[in-house]
């Protein structure tokens, strides 16, 4: 099932991320050179509007696996990693801190 889309403008207990990341972090510039309507594009055919259970977002899964990839992680590691970095959470679309797990690995 498609996932609802996220009100950006909704305001958190938790920083902001364009307040304090390094914009020159390599996954800072890395999230910003990726064109992420691509995958959007690409996978959206592949969910259901009305069968199962909401999906969890196309960026957040394609930055996971790439996350993944690129650091040499397991699925486990990747998961926890990104519960306490707050640039693998930029990078797969979170624009405030989120604590907690983002999927099961």
């Amino acid at each position: 099932m498609v996932s609802k889309e996220k009100n950006q403008n909704q305001g958190s207990l938790f920083f902001s991320f364009s307040d304090t990341l390094d914009k020159r972090h390599p996954l800072y510039i890395l999230a910003n050179k990726i064109d992420w309507g691509v995958f959007e594009k690409a996978f959206a055919p592949l969910y259901s509007a009305r069968m199962g259970r909401p999906a969890k977002p196309i960026r957040l899964m394609v930055g996971l696996l790439m996350l993944k990839h690129i650091r040499n992680l397991s699925d486990e590691m990747v998961v926890e990693e990104w519960s306490e970095n707050i640039y693998f959470q930029y990078f797969t679309g979170e624009s405030s801190f989120v604590s907690g797990f983002p999927c099961e690995a």
